[in-house]
């Protein structure tokens, strides 16, 4: 057949890729063989444009069972028990329709761990939008918050925790991520594989419709004007269906009579197909006349590429078929056979015994287009680099700053959104959302699993590499600050066009950071999602939704999910201190680092600099500290410096401690003399991207040009102001606040002495009121009360002053 460029611009397919169809098969493509190879072939499945770069990560540990290429990743907890964990993005449908965008990406991620034979037991997530200013974006977070409770807390499994943030750059593009993991026993993964010639294929779970046709296409292109045209492409959820097809697929997977299983996620049956049967080197019959439909007169191609959810394909070995009807049947679910398995390495599709299609399986799967797109340093690099310190007004009072950063809607406390979560269903939630890292207990043992998401678009925008390294850094540490031993990670990426060579440079130096940090800290990637195409390419789309946008790139964010064993669930470490009189010790070193703040963006409206340094030996150190204190009782409470520096990190460790305050002097003197001082006033050492150093010099605040590489403005020569912001609101990396009581202050001190992890005692807890000091000044004297309210009503008066307004 002949078509025309809008029927491959339709199925997002180039000239070149629609000649090597046809070299393939030998022949023009039918309709329904057109469409499989669309959606096989297009970003969202082929990862045609990262496979290149996703090679160069760790996927190897002492840990990992399961490494990527399977429908999640695994690693050994002990006891012969595996946690099955993965996270997926749902960000185009969820703009498109909120609710089902961001529910049906729930359901999605549950399928990927109970597929594995392992039973979910959390769920997090990892949101992007817009200025909280914007009805358009109250709309957006309202929705996808509602569609992410709706179906979680449906079908019985708690979200304990996530991470959201607010930027302009999202306002056409929000970010959905999600996260879930479950518990297994090793030597029962179930694996996504078809074999065995004559076994044969079952259909199992909810009806096949015309929702979520050419979801998976619609994922790999940037929203145009007719992207609000595509809600058909956003599916439909039903977690009491998926409850159902959870119970029915464990228990049939504690049987032997199961080959493979596979959920029908991004292009439906087509993908499961092909690709267990690419993965067990072998060919598929199916008859999609026998496919359960929910709508009359669907075509082959419909039926293919439907994205209904709630729907799984079995293998099961001959002669178990009975076995297998009467498990579903007790669940009240289809269980029909549609195919067999055969040994032509086939994908054969038929309609009442007619061939529609019949393509080879590794031609959709390993032959799909691999490209290594040019890739170029954008020109927006050097600009945004360049920040005079000198010239900041540090004028304002230190407490209405630190006031101002408790709102700000990235540090603000985000219980709004997780109180409309069920958090504490099925009993395994050990540290409540709000709390720090969220953690789980494993039932049946004394263990406990430890789980955070965290990335930072804005350190990815000003220098992606170190980014990407700062991203793996924190999410680690705020697992090491719950006690866990990291011991996996899952990442999502989130980048807009691959076609943009400066998208390209940014997504490559990204892999680079990501899999420099997971190798130095041991955190292996065991899979994950790329989100390519995360870009408004004309304004009408968004407008459609009330977005003031221009048309912008996201900024490039790759989201870091790590899990960690806590031996000892009883050893389990929140943020909050717990008891007054205890010491406050600050661990690691700070710098003066306002690159990317939230400092710098909520206080000055500015997004320059570069991101602070990391040094992952120090990192590492600082982990394996935190979690030996935690396992050996040594502190009370842990709580990592990131957003909002100390300043804020103080702040949110005095928050839901009972009103308990703190007192504390960042210039204390050390309890470790051959420390150097908390704040160096010599120049410190900055390393990183080419080109970092001189970006560093002028944040340093050397006026007019930049200083020579490796010799940055001393912090003694700049104002005493900028002094006193970097030193309360500076993010440096590899920080945490610890407390101990008088009888562990010792034991602390000399782990800290033992990793090499610089130590300072810089206050106490007690009284009523937020008081930091610098160098024996007072600069901060706050009551914890007026500070918690600030911050635990942030998200809140969005919606109470918009509600007001409507009523006026």
């Amino acid at each position: 057949m002949t078509l025309d460029q809008a029927t491959f611009d339709r199925h997002g397919l180039t000239t070149d890729e629609y000649d090597r169809i046809v070299k393939i098969l030998g022949r023009e493509p039918t309709v329904t063989e057109l469409g499989i190879f669309s959606v096989m072939w297009s970003e969202h499945c082929s990862y045609k444009s990262s496979r290149l770069h996703l090679r160069r990560l760790p996927t190897k540990g002492r840990h990992v069972v399961q490494g990527p290429g399977e429908n999640a990743g695994a690693v050994d907890i002990g006891g012969g028990l595996v946690a099955v964990f993965k996270i997926e993005s749902h960000n185009h449908p969820s703009f498109i329709e909120p609710y089902q965008g961001a529910a049906t990406g729930v359901g999605g991620i549950i399928r990927d761990i109970f597929t594995m034979g392992a039973r979910p037991i959390a769920l997090m997530n990892s949101l992007r939008f817009a200025s909280m200013a914007q009805p358009a974006t109250r709309r957006l977070l309202e929705g996808v918050v509602a569609g992410i409770a709706g179906y979680g807390n449906s079908i019985g499994i708690p979200t304990i925790g996530g991470e959201v943030a607010f930027e302009e750059c999202y306002a056409g593009n929000p970010l959905v991520n999600v996260f879930c993991l479950g518990i297994g026993r090793a030597d029962a993964l179930v694996k996504a594989v078809a074999s065995g010639v004559g076994n044969p294929v079952f259909y199992v779970g909810a009806k096949t419709g015309r929702d979520g046709l050419h979801g998976a296409t619609m994922a790999s292109a940037e929203f145009d004007e007719r992207s609000m045209e595509q809600r058909p492409a956003v599916q439909v959820g039903d977690p009491f269906m998926e409850k159902l097809l959870l119970e029915a697929c464990l228990e049939a997977m504690r049987t032997d009579a199961l080959v493979g299983v596979q959920d029908m996620g991004a292009a439906g049956l087509t993908c499961s197909t092909c690709e267990m049967g690419s993965r067990g080197g072998s060919g598929i019959d199916i008859d999609i006349s026998l496919v359960p439909q929910r709508e009359t007169g669907m075509t082959p191609y419909e039926i293919m590429l439907s994205e209904s959810q709630e729907r799984m394909l079995l293998v099961v070995k001959r002669g178990r078929e009975a076995e297998i009807e009467r498990i579903f049947e007790k669940w009240d679910l289809h269980a029909v056979k549609i195919g067999e398995v055969t040994s032509d390495g086939l994908l054969r599709v038929k309609i009442n015994g007619r061939v529609v299609a019949e393509v080879p399986n590794h031609a959709l799967t390993d032959e799909a287009p691999l490209y290594d797109r040019p890739r170029a340093r954008p020109a927006y690099v050097d600009d945004v680099h360049a920040l005079d310190l000198a010239r900041l007004d540090t004028s304002r009072d230190a407490g209405q700053v630190l006031r101002e950063l408790l709102a700000s809607p990235t540090i603000a406390n985000k219980r709004w959104i997780y109180r409309q979560y069920d958090h504490m269903v099925r009993t395994n939630t050990l540290v409540l959302p709000g709390m720090g890292t969220g953690v789980v207990r494993v039932k049946g043992a004394s263990r406990a699993l430890a789980m955070s998401l965290d990335g930072n678009g804005r350190f990815c925008y000003l220098d992606p590499r170190r980014g990407a390294m700062l991203a793996v850094a924190e999410s680690a540490r705020n697992v090491a600050c719950a006690g866990g031993q990291p011991v996996g990670a899952t990442n999502c990426l989130n980048f807009a066009s691959p076609e943009r060579p400066e998208i390209m440079w940014q997504f490559s130096e990204t892999i680079d950071g990501i899999a420099e940090a997971c190798r130095a800290l041991d955190v292996p990637i065991t899979g994950g999602n790329v989100s390519f195409y995360n870009e408004s390419g004309a304004t009408s789309a968004a407008a459609a939704l009330g977005c003031q946008t221009e048309g912008v790139c996201i900024y490039p964010t790759p989201v870091i999910g790590v899990v960690g064993v806590i031996e000892d669930s009883s050893r389990t470490i929140a943020r909050a201190f717990r008891e007054g009189g205890t010491t406050i010790v600050l661990l690691g070193e700070s710098r003066l680092e306002l690159g990317g703040s939230e400092y710098l963006k909520a206080v000055h409206g500015m997004v320059r600099g570069t991101p602070p340094e990391i040094d992952l030996a120090a990192e590492r150190r600082l982990l394996e500290l935190l979690v030996q204190a935690a396992r050996d009782g040594s502190i009370l409470s842990a709580h990592d410096c990131a957003e909002g520096g100390i300043a804020v990190a103080l702040a949110e460790c005095c928050f839901d401690s009972g009103g308990m305050g703190a007192e504390v002097d960042l210039a204390a003197a050390s309890p470790l003399p051959a420390e150097p001082p908390v704040f160096p006033v010599g120049p410190p050492v900055f390393g990183g991207a080419p080109g970092a150093a001189s970006a560093l010099g002028r944040e340093s605040g050397a006026p007019g040009a930049a200083a020579a590489p490796g010799a940055p403005r001393p912090v003694a020569d700049l104002p005493e102001g900028v002094a006193l912001v970097g030193t309360l609101f500076g993010e440096s990396a590899s920080r945490a606040i610890v407390s101990a009581t008088a009888a562990q202050l010792p034991e602390v001190l000399r782990l800290a002495q033992e990793k090499q992890v610089p130590a300072r005692v810089i206050g106490r807890t007690g009284g009523r009121a937020i008081r930091i000091s610098v160098a024996g000044r007072r600069v901060i004297d706050l009551p914890v009360e007026q500070a918690e309210s600030i911050w635990k009503s942030a998200l809140a008066q969005y919606y109470d002053k918009a509600a007001a307004k409507r009523a006026e």
